[in-house]
């Protein structure tokens, strides 16, 4: 989102996983401190209602509004969802903005748009992020630039309506959920259904009570 990027066609990047002209590709992006069903379960749905072929995590090395503190090791978070979830065969678990050193959603989709310019990506989020969707670096050029699928979570059901981006952007909704991988930007669909209650925040606090506070959380 604002960093001028070194090597502008990144021809280099080789696809992390089945790449062809016509795909779509959603793109879930996060910590992933840790990976857990909650991620399955939006990958999943919007696989299955969107249509897609793949879904690729990509997990951060550090999200620019999370704290350090309390962030678990890039590797280990890497390790730890590609151990538990990467048999999944639609799911393919990458540390991409590692690789080509940006830290802005929108200065990701930027490289992969350009390098893989076939490819029907559409970017996922859980509902829970649509408040703080607002303080990403140039989120409105985020919308613009790729189709956004919100999948709904647990006592958010408000959040389409209220969240400032989703206000702004009410002529982009579309009904048709199948159509959104193709859709020109901006386009944004609700994805509705069984909604999963776990969370990473949820995950590292029964964590902290099972482990009695001891060497659980590193030091700020």
């Amino acid at each position: 989102m604002g960093k001028t990027l070194p090597h502008p066609e990144f021809h280099w990047l080789r696809p992390p996983g089945p790449v062809a002209d016509g795909l779509k590709i959603g793109l879930l992006g996060g910590s992933f401190n840790p990976a857990h069903e909650g991620h399955l379960h939006v990958s999943e749905m919007a696989l299955k209602q969107l249509g897609l072929d793949y879904v690729w995590w990509l997990v951060a090395p550090q999200n620019p509004l999370k704290q350090v503190c309390g962030m678990a090791p890039l590797q280990e978070r890497l390790a730890y969802a590609a151990e538990k979830f990467e048999h999944h065969p639609r799911i393919v678990v990458i540390d991409l903005e590692r690789t080509i050193g940006t830290r802005y959603t929108i200065d990701t989709l930027g490289v992969l748009k350009r390098r893989f310019s076939g490819v029907h990506f559409v970017w996922l989020m859980g509902s829970d992020n649509l408040e703080s969707f607002r303080r990403w670096r140039r989120w409105p050029d985020i919308v613009r630039s790729v189709p956004i699928a919100v999948v709904m979570r647990p006592e958010t059901s408000m959040a389409p309506l209220h969240s400032k981006p989703m206000q702004r952007f009410a002529h982009a909704r579309i009904a048709d959920l199948r159509t959104l991988p193709v859709a020109h930007p901006p386009a944004i669909a609700i994805l509705d259904g069984c909604r999963s209650p776990q969370s990473a925040s949820a995950i590292r606090a029964q964590n902290l009570r099972g482990e009695g506070l001891v060497r659980v959380m590193p030091a700020c």
